[in-house]
């Protein structure tokens, strides 16, 4: 009988597992978990913390005993792993425990990152883990917490508006700082960063962009207990705040393997079938780069739903079924604020703009067309027709019709577009 490693049970961990079951393989799995809890999706983190979520609500998938009986595997939680060798097919722990598999999957998912400047600060938070959100509730439930009047939050992304929102929605005062020039930077055309910069302003929140935030000094009392920060800024000027939280991005987790044994870049390098550079060793989720459909070269593309595809490619593979993933593009949907943003496609391409504006509707769309073809699309304040556009987006990439069928043209109106508009999005050849 086969022996299977799973390392890290996220999303794409998850979705593998399920995918070498129902590909009829049955293999031997060990699971390796640093924690004891099943999958959950970092994005719901700040649901729970605001009260739009009970905690149950973070793991969609059910408990681990749950999961561990329906798919036939062993679970090695609290198990932190300290290598991966790709040549001997081995995964050892942090304990000494050295095991040998027939195939790997790597899928370790990606880590707050935490400059070294702050790295010391035993107060602030970060916003990407379970452990993160209970922390960050109970603080701001704690007896304590009515003397919290101002918090800086670190990282206009669509974790960082989303903590200020519920921070703001407490009554605490929020300065939203990040040294990108505006907020959404790697998803948002700079002109509709403004329009929501615009709105976020006239609510109350205050907005630092465009320097880095270069040092913060921790304030604590007689008894060690932190009161406060100051935010050192790379003008020169400082915040006071009584709250620190840091959402400056992520990194991908892939500490466990050897560069000398396995192609690593930003992540894990994979091909189609989500194998790494080593034989029998395949990655998925936000520990690797997978193909970006828009330029054709591997990219992290950290999302829920992409981890999912990644980890039942991967899976089936391991199980002996071919399959494969031919990539993603950048995409992006948040809610905050009484308002929806949609990123699709990679923003830095420029060409041809096309504008609309529904006020019966009452939304917003960009869309930047370069050679006749659809390169990306800003929505504000209509997620409906996001799928559409992603759907048709992707279809033109990958080479086929380029015009949106009956039905995506209905949907389209449906949500407010007319049919001038649509023409105009249609890729002409």
């Amino acid at each position: 009988m086969e022996h299977f490693a799973i390392v890290g049970f996220g999303c794409a961990g998850y979705h593998a597992l399920t995918a070498i079951r129902e590909a009829g393989c049955d293999a031997q799995i060990d699971v390796y978990s640093d924690t004891d809890l099943p999958p959950y999706n970092p994005m719901l983190t700040t649901y729970y913390v605001s009260g739009k979520l009970p905690y149950e609500g973070l793991f969609p998938f059910g408990t681990l005993p749950e999961i561990g009986e329906k798919y036939n595997a062993r679970f090695l939680t609290q198990t932190r792993v300290k290598t991966v060798s790709a040549a001997e097919k081995s995964v050892e722990t942090e304990d000494g425990e050295k095991k040998y598999y027939d195939k790997i999957l790597i899928s370790t998912g990606a880590t707050a990152f935490v400059p070294g400047s702050f790295a010391a600060l035993k107060g602030a938070h970060c916003m990407r883990t379970v452990e993160d959100a209970v922390k960050l509730k109970e603080k701001l439930e704690s007896a304590e917490s009515e003397t919290f009047k101002s918090a800086v939050v670190v990282g206009a992304s669509m974790v960082g508006i989303k903590v200020a929102e519920l921070l703001h929605k407490r009554g605490i005062h929020v300065t939203l700082a990040d040294m990108a020039p505006h907020i959404f930077a790697l998803a948002a055309y700079p002109e509709v960063s403004e329009m929501i910069e615009e709105r976020i302003r006239k609510i109350g929140i205050d907005m630092a962009f465009g320097q880095a935030i270069t040092s913060a000094d921790e304030h604590t009392d007689d008894e060690g207990n932190v009161t406060g920060y100051t935010v050192h800024l790379g003008d020169g000027s400082e915040i006071g705040t009584d709250l620190l939280i840091l959402n400056i991005g992520t990194r991908a987790a892939t500490g466990i393997l050897s560069p000398d044994e396995v192609k690593i870049d930003r992540g894990i390098v994979v091909n189609e079938r989500m194998q790494t550079s080593a034989e029998g060793v395949y990655a998925a989720g936000d520990c690797c780069q997978g193909n970006n459909l828009q330029s054709g070269q591997t990219q992290i593309i950290g999302l829920w739903a992409n981890a999912g595809v990644q980890g039942r490619v991967a899976g089936r593979n391991m199980a002996g079924v071919p399959d494969e993933a031919d990539g993603n593009i950048l995409h992006n949907i948040t809610h905050f604020l009484d308002m929806d943003f949609i990123g699709l496609g990679d923003n830095r391409l420029t060409g041809e703009v096309y504008e609309y504006t529904s006020r019966d509707k009452g939304f917003y769309l960009r869309a930047v067309m370069k050679d006749g073809r659809p390169v990306g699309f800003n929505i504000l304040d209509n997620y409906g027709m996001s799928g559409v556009l992603k759907a048709h987006l992707i279809k033109i990439l990958r080479g086929e019709p380029l015009k949106f069928t009956p039905e995506q043209r209905g949907q389209l109106v449906h949500f407010g577009l007319d049919e001038e508009f649509i023409e105009h999005l249609e890729a002409m050849v």
